[in-house]
This record gives C-alpha cells, sequence and structure tokens, in this order.
C-alpha cells in the first residue's frame, strides 16, 4: 500500500503541481496571517499561520533562537540541543583550540553532557512576542519637528514602552523602527546566558571550499555545529551554573531525512541582519565608487598581514582563526557585491523606480522634492564622509591595540569628571575582560596592523580630514609607518595585558592622556567628529533622513496593491519559496543539489580549502551512508528564498514544519541582492539535514545526539494521504456493510 500511495503522490504532484514562484520579502512573522498566508499555502504550506507565530501556545518561531549577535540558530531536540552553522560557531570553536586541542582542525564532540564546553558571554534569545507599536510612537512626532527633535521623542516613547513590557527586568526589549522610521515594533525576548558547545565536524568538512567556494555554487561544505542551551533548575534563564539542567523548549524542529525535491516548499526563520532595498540610485554608485573599493582595500591589507603570521606559526593560526573568517567573508561579499551590482544593472534599475516615483509625485506637495533632495544630500556626504567613514571602522579601529581604546574611553571621561566612584566600576570591569581580550592577541600581528593600516589612512583619506597631529608624527618619521608603530606598540599599555592590569588597578589621568594609542585615536575622532559638526554636513544628513523616510512612505503609497517587507534589521522574519535550479548565463545551468561526489571531485591534497579527511573517504568508498543516502548522499541544495547576513545558520524547513536543511549563504550571481531582488538569479545555499546526520553520526560517532533528534524518515503528499484516508474510509464502511468479492 505503501508503494502506491508513493507513486500516486508522484503522479498527482507532477499533474497538479503547486505555484511555482521565487519570492522576494524578508516578512514579519506577526503579520503572515495577513500578508502572506494564502500564498504560502498555494507554494504548499501544510501549516497554519498561528503554527508558525504564536504567542498563547508553541509554535515554529518558539524553536527559533538569535544565536550570539549575528547568527540563527534552532532547537531540535526536547533536552535543548541547537543547531547553527560551523561559520557561526566558529568563534567558540577557536576559542576552546589550543594547539595540543585543535578542534578546528580535528573538531569536537562530547559524547555526554558533562564532556561539553561552556561558553562564557554566548547568549541565545527567544522570541516571545511582536507589537506594532507604530501608532504610539508616531501620535508624539509632527511635522514641525527637525530630525533632532524627531530622534529624542522617539527615543522617549521606547524608553516608556519597553520599561513597560520588561515586566520588571523579567524580559529583554528592543524597539525597532521599520520602513525608514515609518513604523516602529516592540520585540520581546527571553535570554539565555548559559549556552556550550557540544559538536562540529573538522573545519576541513565545517569549511570545505573556505574562501575559494564562498558565495558560490556549486557548494560542498557541510556548514554546521552543535550546542545546547540550559537553564536553572527551575526553569529560568540563568548564568552558567554546573546546577543547570537541558533546556525544556517550548518547541523543536523534527527533522527529515526523506529528501527535497526540485519545486518542493521551502521556508526559513532566523533574523535577517541588514537589507538596502529601498536605497536610491545615488546610493548604489555610493556603494560601487567608494564603499566597496575602500573595504576590499582595507580588509585585502590586513588578509596579507595575517596570512604571513598565520603560516609562520600555528599558535597565531589558531588565535586568528576567527578574526580571518571574519574578515574575508566581507571582503569577498563587497567584491561580488561590487562586481554584480554593475552586472544586473542595479543603477539603471533604481533610476527607473524614481522615474515613476518623480511623475506619481510632480502634483503632491509632501513627495515633488523628495528625490532632488536626496540627490543633493548624497552629493554633499559622498565625497566628504563616505571614505572617512569606512576607513575609520577599517584601518583606524582595525588593529586589535587601537580597536582597544573603546573600552577605555568611558574610564578617561571618569577620570576628567573626577568620578571616583564611576571610575573604580569602570576599572574594575574592564579588569574582569582583560583575560578574553588578549587571549587572542599577537604583538607582532598588531605592530604589523598598526603600520599597514596607518599608512593607508594617511596615503588615502583627504590630508583635511585627517588629525594636524598625525600628520605631524608622520612627517616626523619620514613617512616610516613601521616606526610609527613601533613607537606606538612600545609605549601603549594596550599592547600588553600586563601592563593594562597594572594601570586599572591605579587608573591615572595624565598616563591616560599620554598613551600614544589613546592620543592617536582621540585626535582621529575628534577630528572627524569636527567634519560631521560642518553645517553643510549637519544639513546634508537631516535632508537625507528626512527625504528617505518620505521616499520609502510614497514608494508604498505609489503602489497600494503591492505588499512590501521591511529591510532586515536583526529581527524575526520568515521567507518563502522552493527547492530550486538556476540559470546564472548563457548556457549554462546550474542543479538545485550537489552530492558527495563533488567533494571528491574538488580534493585537492595541496591546498587547505579542499583537504578531504580520511575518515570521509574511506565512508565514501564503502559508500556507507547509513538511512542518510542510497547509491550516494546528497551534500547541500538551493532555494530561492529570500535571505542576507544573519541569517547564517536558519533552519530551512519543509511544508510540515519539518528541518531539512541550514541555510549558510548566497550565491555569486546575485551578491546585488541585498539592494535589489533578482528572482531569476537569486539563491539561498543551504547543507541538507541528511548529510550534517550523516556527519554526526557516520563519521563523528556521536550517536548519542542521533538519539536526542525526532528524525522523519519518509515524504508527507497531502494528496495522496487524502485519498489514502478517502480509501480508509471506503473500506470501513464497507467492511460494517459485509465482505464485497
Amino acid at each position: 500500500m505503501k508503494k502506491i500511495l508513493v507513486a500516486l503522490c508522484a503522479a498527482l504532484c507532477a499533474f497538479f503541481p503547486f505555484k511555482l514562484k521565487a519570492d522576494e520579502g524578508m516578512w514579519l512573522p506577526l503579520l503572515i496571517q495577513k500578508l502572506n498566508i494564502e500564498e504560502m499555502h498555494e507554494l504548499g504550506l501544510q501549516l497554519s499561520a498561528e503554527d508558525i507565530y504564536a504567542i498563547n501556545h508553541s509554535s515554529l518561531k518558539d524553536a527559533i533562537v538569535q544565536f550570539g549577535g549575528g547568527c540563527t540558530g534552532e532547537i531540535v531536540s526536547p533536552e535543548g540541543l541547537l543547531f547553527t552553522n560551523h561559520h557561526c560557531g566558529y568563534g567558540q570553536i577557536q576559542s576552546h583550540s589550543t594547539v595540543e586541542h585543535d578542534y578546528l582542525t580535528n573538531g569536537f564532540w562530547a559524547k555526554s553532557k558533562a564532556e561539553e564546553l561552556p561558553c562564557p558571554g554566548l547568549t541565545v534569545k527567544f522570541l516571545v512576542r511582536m507589537e506594532d507599536v507604530s501608532q504610539k510612537v508616531l501620535a508624539r512626532l509632527n511635522e514641525g519637528m527637525s530630525e533632532d527633535e524627531r530622534a529624542e521623542a522617539i527615543e522617549e516613547a521606547r524608553k516608556e514602552l519597553v520599561e513597560e513590557a520588561s515586566e520588571g527586568g523579567r524580559y529583554l526589549v528592543h524597539m525597532k523602527s521599520y520602513f525608514a522610521g515609518n513604523e516602529f515594533y516592540l520585540l520581546v525576548y527571553e535570554e539565555y546566558k548559559d549556552v556550550r558547545l557540544v559538536g562540529a565536524p573538522p573545519s576541513s568538512i565545517g569549511k570545505y571550499g573556505a574562501d575559494a567556494d564562498n558565495w558560490m555554487w556549486p557548494r560542498h561544505t557541510c556548514d554546521f555545529s552543535v550546542f545546547r542551551v540550559y537553564m536553572s533548575a527551575d526553569g529560568k534563564p540563568a548564568e552558567y551554573s554546573e546546577s543547570n539542567v537541558p533546556l525544556k523548549p517550548k518547541h523543536y524542529l523534527p527533522i527529515s531525512i526523506a529528501g527535497v525535491q526540485q519545486d518542493d516548499y521551502a521556508m526559513i526563520m532566523g533574523y535577517p541582519g541588514s537589507t538596502d532595498r529601498f536605497l536610491p540610485s545615488w546610493g548604489v554608485e555610493e556603494i560601487i565608487d567608494c564603499i566597496a573599493p575602500a573595504i576590499v582595500k582595507t580588509r585585502q591589507a590586513k588578509l596579507d598581514i595575517l596570512d604571513r603570521h598565520m603560516e609562520e606559526d600555528p599558535v597565531v593560526r589558531i588565535q586568528y582563526a576567527s578574526i580571518y573568517a571574519s574578515i574575508a567573508n566581507y571582503w569577498k561579499y563587497y567584491i561580488g557585491q561590487g562586481k554584480q551590482l554593475k552586472r544586473n544593472k542595479v543603477v539603471e534599475k533604481k533610476q527607473q523606480i524614481e522615474k515613476e516615483f518623480a511623475a506619481w509625485a510632480a502634483g503632491k506637495p509632501e513627495y515633488k522634492d523628495v528625490l532632488a533632495n536626496l540627490e543633493e544630500a548624497y552629493g554633499v556626504l559622498i565625497p566628504v564622509t563616505t571614505k572617512l567613514d569606512n576607513y575609520l571602522r577599517e584601518a583606524i579601529m582595525g588593529p586589535q591595540v587601537l580597536s582597544y581604546t573603546k573600552y577605555l574611553l568611558p574610564l578617561l571621561r571618569a577620570l576628567e569628571r573626577e568620578d571616583a566612584e564611576q571610575v573604580e566600576n569602570l576599572a574594575a570591569s574592564l579588569s574582569g575582560k582583560l583575560g578574553a581580550l588578549y587571549k587572542d592577541f599577537d604583538w607582532s600581528v598588531n605592530r604589523d596592523m598598526v603600520a599597514g593600516m596607518l599608512k593607508l589612512y594617511y596615503e588615502d583619506i583627504n590630508p583635511e580630514y585627517q588629525p594636524e597631529s598625525f600628520r605631524k608624527m608622520v612627517g616626523k618619521k619620514k613617512g616610516d609607518f613601521d616606526a610609527i608603530a613601533d613607537e606606538i606598540m612600545s609605549k601603549t599599555i594596550l599592547a600588553d595585558s600586563t601592563r593594562m592590569a597594572a594601570f586599572l588597578a591605579n587608573p591615572d589621568l595624565k598616563k591616560l592622556q599620554k598613551d600614544p594609542a589613546m592620543a592617536l585615536v582621540g585626535a582621529v575622532l575628534t577630528k572627524t567628529a569636527e567634519i560631521y559638526q560642518n553645517p553643510d554636513v549637519q544639513a546634508a544628513i537631516e535632508k537625507m533622513d528626512k527625504n528617505m523616510r518620505l521616499f520609502v512612505k510614497g514608494v508604498r503609497e505609489m503602489n497600494p496593491g503591492k505588499a512590501y517587507a521591511p529591510d532586515a534589521n536583526l529581527t524575526m522574519r520568515v521567507s518563502y519559496g522552493q527547492v530550486k535550479d538556476y540559470r546564472p548565463a548563457d548556457a549554462v545551468h546550474y542543479d538545485f543539489k550537489t552530492t558527495i561526489e563533488g567533494v571528491m571531485e574538488k580534493e585537492d591534497p595541496s591546498n587547505p580549502d579542499f583537504i578531504v579527511p580520511q575518515g570521509l573517504k574511506d565512508l565514501y568508498l564503502r559508500k556507507d551512508y547509513g538511512q542518510y543516502g542510497d547509491s550516494t548522499l546528497v551534500t547541500c541544495f538551493l532555494t530561492t528564498n529570500d535571505i542576507t547576513g544573519g541569517n547564517s545558520g536558519s533552519p530551512v524547513i519543509n511544508a510540515n514544519g519539518e528541518l531539512i536543511g541550514l541555510a549558510f549563504d548566497g550565491n555569486w550571481e546575485a551578491m546585488s541582492g541585498d539592494i535589489y531582488y533578482e528572482p531569476m538569479l537569486q539563491r539561498t545555499i543551504v547543507v541538507d539535514a541528511r548529510y550534517v546526520l550523516f556527519i554526526i553520526d557516520k563519521y563523528a560517532g556521536a550517536t548519542n545526539l542521533i538519539d536526542e533528534l525526532t528524525i522523519v524518515k519518509e515524504r508527507h503528499c497531502p494528496i495522496a494521504e487524502e485519498a489514502a484516508a478517502v480509501e480508509e474510509e471506503a473500506n470501513v464502511a464497507v467492511g460494517a456493510e459485509g465482505h464485497v468479492e
């Protein structure tokens, strides 16, 4: 009977295909009943809107967490087991690694809860509820307000609403703006602070392909890691304690190993970080001409320095592995984004939208000058602030030793105010962080970083925008940035944890003021603030803020029949689409899935990005895939889901609410997608749940983890199941009346 139903399912689904569509939008789960559920059902979803987001009973949202500060994870067992990407857990894996216990190279697997490793500072947040507070906030605003006055009124409203919703500190609450400040929502969270590392494959599996394959398809990376969330014995969020117990979640995701097929429904829930889909054409040109080149250049210089030091010293290799990966990720992102914005003609597409907006706005006083004002604001700001902003962040604050000045600036201000109590509190707090700050700090790396980054800043930033003291220092050293770096590193307290500890034990204002790292960063920040305080710059910033808000408001009014998703802002979103192949160029076709054969085809023992562990090769040669494969093993697949950074680790969920994979990347041809969605090109790259479980089970032998999971082995077909139910009902009826030959 089962074989008949499977055949029936295939036949009926082929005869009555679900609607095929690549859908733009990272949607607010609170609003999917109103905006999206009908289309989601047309694509094949078998759940209700309340199955996805509810506040009075458990729903899918209760299994989804914001992992750390910028990734997503999902609960997959009744004991708080959590899956996320390997690159999301990379910093924690690195922090536990040493030359003797190199979990980055060899992987890590806790075979019992007692072996799980605490991760100080790592938190996960569960969304309790969302609330639209737009009317409460907008009621406090009026058109006569300046942008500063508007911001102050919004901040007053935020404080009141957050305090009320926190219920005396029980919940962590944020208020965020949406649609460029036209709408506002409260996000109420429960935050758990005891999260432990449970398992991670070796980097040769979890980072297979590394930077060479990053943002590329075909992909063969098993990008996952495993953690566990703990709670207090009485069931509440708590700091780490040996007495804590595994979380009992409101909901966890069953995992399907039945496999995916072309056009299957796919849904992603997670915490996308940032998109800018309403960005006007001048902003796109700014990215292409200014932002992307600045970030690529500064990050390339950092990577070159790290490459040299990491190759020379295995300790440094482990210390800087996570930092290197973070720098490299968005180095390549901006290479791709700049290229694809041009290739996909995004400036021209934005100009067409602006042309339509101008025609619509011509007779409307509120909107008629919006585009002219935006163009004028960009014309003022791009030549002055764009490169300056990026070099401040990437170059001046790039080396650890200079970035650490941010921890001492509040102490400097307290010393200047002679606030003894605040000085004592700040010094004590910072003293407790020194171990973490300097665990992955190397003097020589920082010395070369300071020399390299200051040289770029000196050469690339308009001299008028540089502090006079910095220019004089470079002149005094005759442009020898190695000598400048040596002097800073030899004299600053920030280059050595012991000197920092001694200073914090007895903070001294004059010593801090004379510290060369503090003086340098302070001078750059002061000069930058001076530039921003220029009346023309201030007027342009105000004009930009106000007119972007009006532009977004007007675009939505111009298209009243269209539902718009707000730009991503690190709050929970739902995107839906299908498993699907794509054609990136003429005569080029990419299948929707990859297999373990591709892992072996890419193997290159001379390239650290493409080393295949012997244990994985042995399993491949024996075709020993267990219940996760047959003649082959699927490794990754593609969907049309709309995602961005922050969605890393997000669950990819099938029509029945089961986990089928983990999202971990986007594709190269659509790297302009954060600015303009490309429906024919945009794809999410997903590691298949079968590959994840295969690595846990067959490769690592961590069957203790497999035993925790709810594994679904068969595909559900609503059409065939309905037919089976009808047949069963008929059999019951026949049985009641008598046997029929």
